[in-house]
């Protein structure tokens, strides 16, 4: 399983001056507190402690913490950007870029009653980037909710929300703007090569959900039931295609980051589910679970043109793996 393997250049381009995605999300992050006034400030930079602002995650247009693109300059909007990019691979940053984007897609679509603009998001950081203590940060708005831990040179980088309505925007049926087709046309080449027998085990229910499963919980009700059908009942080309699909959301991470959530996974104990009927255009879901492991993809409103991914990882999110590392040093120190 590979994660990323095509954008060789990744690292580069996250932080030009810096040698690993931690030191790249420390410059980052620091250049954009050191450009925010006192009240920006105040919004924008928050205790690492505060628990209830800091395990968030919101995907609807809703209030949130953090200080406002849509109050910044262009130097500081800049630098937000800046430190998004630092998170996620050239190609997510891509994906990411086009569903802000959309947002006045959709505020037309919508007769512009609703208001929304592409400055309607969010950045916050929680404790100090330079210290020697664990810290965070977050960019965050309508479909888009991107969270990263750091601790020393470890990066935690889960949740990681994109979403995108309209999900496809076509022309004389060719599709001009399709953010997430990857993850919706890789999944149904995997279906395509499970064969009908694979396919009545991967698919548990007729019907989509209303939503991922995962919701905007900041845990993950742990464990959601692993359904479907098990990794290690695909053949070898369904296997291949597994393996794909999986690095394709861990590959939105940096480089060196994706390649370590890649050697988490076990993919022996990987599950695929389906739900809702398999035919294009219709409402469906699906996910894939594995220990500390839930990808999750839904296209379940609009008439099946609203999408949503997620990867969580249930036991480590918001950095909680990075963090019990933390207690264990400090535990060890003390003895």
């Amino acid at each position: 399983m590979t994660a990323n393997s095509h954008a060789s250049n990744s690292s580069a381009s996250n932080s030009p001056a810096s040698s690993s995605p931690a030191a790249g999300m420390r410059a980052a992050a620091s250049a954009l507190l050191a450009g925010l006034d006192e009240p920006r400030a105040a919004l924008g930079h928050l205790p690492f402690e505060d628990d209830q602002s800091r395990r968030w995650i919101e995907y609807r247009p809703e209030p949130r913490p953090g200080a406002s693109l849509s109050d910044l300059g262009p130097a500081q909007r800049k630098a937000a950007h800046r430190l998004l990019a630092t998170g996620l691979s050239p190609y997510a940053y891509a994906q990411a870029m086009t569903i802000i984007g959309l947002e006045e897609t959709l505020d037309r679509r919508e007769n512009w009653v609703n208001e929304r603009h592409s400055n309607d998001y969010w950045v916050v950081v929680f404790g100090e980037p330079d210290g020697d203590q664990p810290w965070a940060w977050r960019f965050e708005g309508h479909h888009l909710s991107v969270t990263m831990t750091v601790r020393g040179e470890e990066v935690s980088p889960a949740p990681v929300f994109l979403g995108a309505n309209p999900a496809r925007v076509s022309y004389a049926g060719r599709d001009v703007v399709r953010p997430l087709a990857p993850e919706e046309d890789l999944a149904r080449d995997l279906l395509d090569a499970m064969g009908d027998g694979g396919r009545a085990q991967a698919v548990v229910a007729d019907e989509a959900p209303v939503d991922i499963h995962s919701s905007v919980r900041p845990r993950v009700r742990v464990p959601i039931e692993p359904r479907g059908i098990a990794a290690v009942r695909l053949d070898a080309s369904a296997r291949t295609l597994l393996d794909q699909l999986v690095g394709l959301y861990l590959g939105r991470l940096p480089d060196e980051v994706a390649a370590r959530e890649v050697a988490r996974v076990n993919r022996d104990e990987l599950h695929f589910a389906w739900e809702g009927p398999l035919r294009p255009g219709q409402r469906h879901y699906y996910r894939i679970q594995g220990p500390d492991l839930l990808l999750e993809y839904d296209n379940t409103s609009e008439d099946g043109n609203h999408a949503h991914t997620v990867l969580r990882r249930p036991l480590s999110d918001f950095g909680e793996d990075v963090l019990g590392n933390h207690r264990a040093a400090r535990h060890t120190d003390r003895s």
